[in-house]
């Protein structure tokens, strides 16, 4: 990994499923973490987070601030993100962000660190991590742009109840079992059902987690021709999102040339042997760190045209191993 420099670490949201799963990344990839702050809200201060066999107190924020962190990962929710990311900032700590507070942020870098973490400075203060849905399609979409250039994108997602949190686990498992006791987190019963619906409706017709995808794409790759057009659904599963990718190209293509692109680049593991049923799926992909995609075909319909299928753990890639490798770049630049 290189010659990193050691550590002091804060993770607002500790206690969250994507808090959990940052300090899990940070253990199995060997961050050099000198000394881990876990940060909650009011209610969770007190209590004992495990890390590497040793036990850490969560503290609140202004405890954190305090203690002062050389970065903060931050996994607690947007509006926690607003009121908080700029205070640790102010203090000189640089925050990673996982919620969509900043992403958009035309002062804010939304980074990708396969595509576009050359662009950090040590300016940056608050890195914004994009959403889940977005990272796994863009890294298997950028060294294809680099090649072809892409002029359109539709894409339609089979996303796992772990993107929305523990509640919606709970309400899954709850309905499983025919309990009907557990808090709703969806309008209706997720289990044995798809729901066409994630985040809020906007005024275009379209979810926020669609246009997320729309306008994200564009910001990490640096391209505002690129269109994407998206559908986003839950579905009930645990372990990844899934997505069906259609891809027009401004140039043609040769498939094995694709295979190739995509073997050869960062965090991409090919899975695509229809004879032999192997293809991606949230199952194979849980727990694991890469983005995995398959079904790559020809679209018949129209020329230059390609179909993908597109994997990956929205816990990790889509969100904790992404900010840790966000870490893992600045650390290893000296940008911290």
């Amino acid at each position: 990994m290189g010659a990193f420099i050691i550590m002091k670490i804060a993770v607002v949201g500790a206690t969250g499923l994507v808090g959990g799963e940052i300090l899990k990344v940070l253990a199995e990839r060997n961050f050099p973490v000198t000394e881990l702050i876990p940060v909650a809200s009011e209610r969770s201060i007190g209590n004992k987070i495990a890390f590497k066999g040793q036990e850490f107190t969560v503290v609140g924020y202004e405890a954190a601030i305090a203690a002062k962190p050389d970065i903060a990962i931050f996994s607690a929710g947007g509006s926690t993100s607003l009121q908080l990311a700029p205070k640790f900032a102010e203090a000189g700590i640089t925050v990673i962000d996982n919620s969509s507070a900043w992403r958009m942020d035309p002062t804010k870098k939304l980074v990708v660190p396969e595509i576009n973490a050359h662009t950090l400075t040590k300016e940056d203060k608050i890195i914004a991590n994009p959403n889940c849905s977005t990272i796994q399609m863009v890294v298997v979409l950028n060294p294809l742009h680099h090649k072809y250039k892409i002029k359109r994108v539709v894409v339609s997602t089979y996303q796992s109840v772990t993107g929305t949190g523990k509640a919606a686990v709970d309400q899954l498992m709850a309905e499983r079992n025919g309990d009907d006791t557990v808090a709703k987190v969806y309008p209706y019963p997720i289990d044995l059902n798809v729901l066409p619906h994630i985040d809020v409706f906007l005024d275009n017709g379209y979810t926020k987690e669609e246009m997320k995808m729309t306008n994200e794409t564009k910001k990490i790759m640096m391209d505002d021709s690129i269109a994407v057009t998206a559908t986003t659904v839950r579905i009930p599963t645990i372990g990844g999102h899934s997505e069906a990718v259609n891809v027009e190209f401004e140039n043609e293509f040769e498939l094995a040339d694709i295979y190739e692109i995509l073997g050869a680049a960062e965090g991409i593991v090919i899975q695509d042997d229809p004879a032999n049923k192997i293809y991606p799926m949230p199952l194979t992909a849980h727990g694991k760190d890469e983005t995995f995609v398959g079904r790559i075909r020809r679209d018949e319909t129209q020329p230059k045209t390609l179909n993908m299928w597109i994997v990956a753990d929205n816990l990790r890639k889509g969100a904790a191993t992404n900010a840790v490798q966000i870490a893992e770049y600045l650390a290893k630049n000296g940008l911290v």
